[in-house]
C-alpha cells in the first residue's frame, strides 16, 4: 500500500479523535491491561526475545524442505516437520486435516535453459506450474509470434512444429530510481490511519474481462499444442527486471483443466536479448531440459492445525486462532511468502506452551495450504468449521470462534493492525499495543487490506485480522519470484514478530469477553475464485486425516 503524506501532527490529532470516539462505548477498564497481562507479556518477550527458535524454523522450512506448491511432495515432508515440530513443543493435536478437492500434485526435479547459438549462455528462467515437461533435454529453434486474436492464428499455420515460441512483445524496461526495500515513515503510517473513501465492489466488467483473457489464453495453447511446438516461452510479469523473475499467474491444476505444451517464463533482460536477436534475422538455437512431476488428483490438499488447550473451564470451548499460509509458488523456497509466515506462528505457539503463561482460553494454529490458488485451504476450514459465505449457514463453531489473527505481507516488522472495518476493536487493540511501542508497534487503521486469509473468516462475520508490516523489498524483489530466500528475511524483525502475536493471542485469550464482531454479512454466493478458476472446496467430505491427531 502506497499512501499521499500528511502533516504528522495533523494526523495525530485526527487519529487521537477518532480513537477517542471509537472508544467511547467501551469502559476504560476494559481497555487498560492488567498487572498480570504486563507480567506475562514480560514473559513472552523473555522466551521470545532470549530463546528464540523462529529462524531455524524457517530454515528448515525453505531451505531444507524448499519451494511448498500446494500439493507437492515437498509440501507434505515440510507439513510433517511443522506437525513433529509443534507436537515437540507441547502443542496439542497437531495433524494435517484434508480439504479438497483441489487437483493434481506437481514437482519440478530439474531444469535448465540454454542458448547454443549464435553464442553459448545460460538463460535464467522458470518453468511454470502444472505444466508438463520435455522428457529429456530437447534442442530447437527460437521463433517470436503475435498472437494477439484468433485471426493471428492463420499465419503461424504449420510453421511452429518442434519450436521453442516467445510469446509477446520484447519487454520496455525503464530505470528505476526508487530503494528496492523501505520500512514505513511516520508520516506514512500517519496518512494510514485516515479512513479510506468508500471502494464499489468489484466491477463486473473486470470480471468479464479477466474471463475473456482467461478463455483466450485456452485458445492460444490449445492452437500451439496442436501445432506441437517443443515449447512457449514467456517474459515476466512488469517487475521481472534486474534478474529478477516474478511467477506470472498460474495453469489450472484440475485433472479436467486443459492441456498445454510445457511453459517456462523468462528474465525480461533474457527474453529481450532473444527477441532482438531474432529481429536482426539471426537463428537462436536453444537447449530445454524440464522434468516435472505431475502427480495423482487432490493426494495432499491439507491445513496443519494444532492447540494449546484453555484452563478456565468456562472459557476453554473458545478459541482465538493464529495463522498464516504454509503453501509457496516454486521459483524460490518461499522464505517471506510465507515461510516467514508460518515460522513466526509456529514460534508464537512456542512462546505461549514455554513461558509458563496462563491461557484461559484455547489457542490454535491453523497453517493453510491453497492461498495462492485462491485462499482455498483457509476458505475450506471456515466453511467445514464455522460457515459457508455463499449461503451464511453458520455452523455451532461459530459462536466459540473468538478472533483470528494473520501474518502475510511478507517479513517486514509488525507496525500495527489494520482494523478490516472493526471500529470496536480499535480501543482494545490501542491498549494491547503499548508495551510494544518501543518495538515501533503504534499503528491502527480502519482499513481493510486483502489477498490472504483473513478474508475467509471475515467473510462470515468473524473477526479476522491482519497486521500492517515494513514493506522491506517484498513487493520490489521477492514477492512470487525467485529472489525470495532466506536471506530475505531480518531475524530481528521475525522475533519481534512472533512476541507480538503471542501477545495478542494470549490477550484474547485471557480478555473476560470475546472481541467484538461486525454485523454478519448477507450471503455471498460463490466468490470469484469458484466462479474463475477454481472449484469450490468441500466441506463435507468425510476422508481420514493425511496424518492423524498425535
Amino acid at each position: 500500500m502506497r499512501t499521499g503524506k500528511i502533516p504528522g501532527g495533523l494526523a495525530r490529532l485526527i487519529l487521537m479523535l477518532a480513537l477517542a470516539s471509537a472508544g467511547a462505548s467501551v469502559p476504560l477498564a476494559a481497555q487498560q491491561l492488567t498487572e498480570a497481562d504486563l507480567a506475562a507479556i514480560h514473559a513472552i518477550k523473555e522466551q521470545g526475545f532470549g530463546h528464540s527458535q523462529v529462524m531455524t524454523v524457517l530454515s528448515y522450512l525453505t531451505d531444507v524442505y524448499g519451494p511448498r506448491l500446494t500439493a507437492s511432495p515437498n509440501t507434505l515432508k515440510a507439513a510433517e516437520y511443522a506437525e513433529q515440530t509443534l507436537t515437540g513443543w507441547g502443542v496439542r493435536q497437531a495433524h494435517l486435516e484434508p480439504w479438497g478437492p483441489f487437483g493434481r500434485s506437481w514437482q519440478n526435479s530439474r531444469f535448465t535453459l540454454l542458448a547454443l547459438r549464435p553464442e553459448a549462455y545460460t538463460i535464467i528462467a522458470y518453468p511454470l506450474a502444472w505444466t508438463p515437461g520435455t522428457h529429456g533435454p530437447v534442442t530447437a529453434e527460437a521463433i517470436q509470434v503475435k498472437l494477439d486474436r484468433e485471426a493471428d492464428f492463420a499465419q503461424y499455420q504449420g510453421r511452429l512444429r518442434g519450436a521453442f515460441v516467445l510469446m509477446g512483445e520484447e519487454p520496455a524496461i525503464e530505470p528505476d530510481f526508487k530503494p528496492d526495500a523501505e520500512r514505513y515513515t511516520a508520516d506514512q503510517l500517519a496518512a494510514m490511519m485516515l479512513a479510506p473513501p468508500p471502494r464499489a465492489g468489484f466491477p463486473p466488467d473486470r470480471i468479464a474481462q479477466f474471463v475473456a483473457r482467461l478463455q483466450f489464453t485456452r485458445k492460444q495453447m490449445q492452437f500451439l499444442l496442436e501445432q506441437g511446438v517443443a515449447a512457449v516461452l514467456w517474459p515476466g510479469s512488469s517487475r521481472s527486471v534486474d534478474g529478477t523473475v516474478f511467477n506470472r499467474g498460474f495453469v489450472s491444476p484440475r485433472a479436467d483443466a486443459p492441456p498445454t505444451p510445457p511453459q517456462v517464463v523468462l528474465a525480461d533482460e533474457e527474453f529481450g536479448r532473444i527477441a532482438r536477436t531474432l529481429a536482426k534475422h539471426i537463428p537462436v538455437t536453444l537447449q530445454l531440459d524440464d522434468e516435472n512431476a505431475m502427480g495423482a488428483q487432490d493426494v495432499n490438499s491439507f491445513n496443519i492445525v494444532g492447540e494449546l488447550p484453555g484452563s478456565d473451564p468456562a472459557l476453554a470451548h473458545q478459541v482465538v486462532m493464529i495463522g498464516a499460509h504454509f503453501d509457496s509458488w516454486h521459483f524460490a523456497t518461499g522464505a517471506t511468502d510465507n515461510g516467514a509466515g508460518s515460522a513466526v506462528m509456529m514460534e508464537a505457539m512456542r512462546i505461549l506452551a514455554q513461558s509458563g503463561v496462563r491461557l484461559r482460553r484455547t489457542v490454535r494454529i491453523g497453517l493453510w495450504t491453497g492461498e495462492e490458488q485462491g485462499l482455498l485451504g483457509s476458505r475450506a476450514y471456515v466453511k467445514q468449521h464455522f460457515g459457508d459465505p455463499a449461503t451464511m449457514r453458520l455452523l455451532p463453531e461459530w459462536h466459540d470462534l473468538d478472533c483470528y489473527f494473520n501474518v502475510d505481507n511478507g517479513a517486514g516488522a509488525i507496525r500495527g493492525v489494520y482494523l478490516q472495518g472493526n471500529d470496536m476493536v480499535a480501543p482494545i487493540f490501542r491498549a494491547w499495543m503499548e508495551p510494544f511501542h518501543d518495538l515501533g508497534m503504534q499503528t491502527l487503521t480502519i482499513r481493510d487490506t486483502g489477498g490472504t486469509d483473513h478474508l475467509s473468516f471475515d467473510a462470515v462475520g468473524l473477526p479476522g485480522f491482519q497486521f500492517i508490516q515494513d514493506p522491506l523489498d517484498y513487493e520490489t524483489r521477492t514477492h512470487h519470484s525467485n529472489a525470495d530466500f532466506y536471506e530475505r528475511v531480518p531475524p530481528w524483525d521475525m522475533q519481534r514478530n512472533a512476541v507480538i502475536v503471542a501477545s495478542f493471542a494470549y490477550l484474547a485469550a485471557n480478555r473476560d469477553g470475546m472481541l467484538p464482531r461486525k454485523p454478519v454479512p448477507p450471503p455471498q454466493g460463490p466468490s470469484i475464485f469458484d466462479r474463475l478458476l477454481n472449484p469450490a472446496p468441500s466441506a463435507g467430505a468425510q476422508r481420514p486425516p493425511v496424518r492423524p491427531p498425535r
